[in-house]
């Protein structure tokens, strides 16, 4: 594999060191717009173990998210084509990640660790001092991912939800990764 190079609007950084010699391609990393929904769409759609419902992960409900965080999600740009994306947003105390993810044959470059350090970056110039996400359990690269990179299991809290509204499914993508 052509070796990468990622750039987000303050850091540029090799990522890989096979294949110096050739031309080096760039990653953008860079503030996720309405306009990216269908492709960032179909790239979790890909994604094994993921789980979109059917409302909340809707262009409209996309739009909404976007529209109250405009400057904390994120996506990943490899030669005109969104290979990741990270959905951030906050409560004005808490931030929360969603939908971290990376084209599979992307990944091992840095290119999620850079966008989730990009969406951090970003929620604390807005304040906010500590950040939360939710991995489902079988989701077993997603929490090798999260393990990896530093992030700590909470076993000290349950977690509760109540759902409003009874049509918004979750759908969980099939497939081995």
């Amino acid at each position: 594999m052509r070796s990468i190079r990622v750039r987000t609007a303050r850091v540029e950084q090799r990522v890989s060191e096979q294949n110096v010699g050739e031309t080096m391609d760039r990653v953008i990393i860079r503030a996720m717009q309405v306009s990216d929904y269908e492709k960032v769409y179909a790239l979790w759609q890909t994604i094994s173990g993921f789980g979109l419902r059917s409302i909340d992960d809707s262009k409209e409900g996309i739009e909404k998210f976007i529209k109250r965080n405009p400057t904390t999600s994120v996506v990943a740009v490899y030669q005109n084509e969104i290979v990741g994306s990270v959905l951030c947003g906050h409560d004005g105390r808490t931030g929360y990640l969603y939908h971290v993810c990376v084209k599979k044959e992307m990944r091992r470059h840095g290119i999620g660790k850079d966008m989730v350090v990009r969406a951090m970056r970003q929620l604390s110039e807005e304040g906010i001092n500590k950040v939360a996400l939710l991995a489902f359990r079988d989701n077993k690269g997603g929490n090798a991912f999260w393990h990896q990179v530093g992030w700590k299991e909470r076993e000290d809290i349950n977690y509760y939800d109540f759902v409003l509204n009874a049509e918004n499914i979750t759908a969980f993508n099939a497939g081995e990764e």
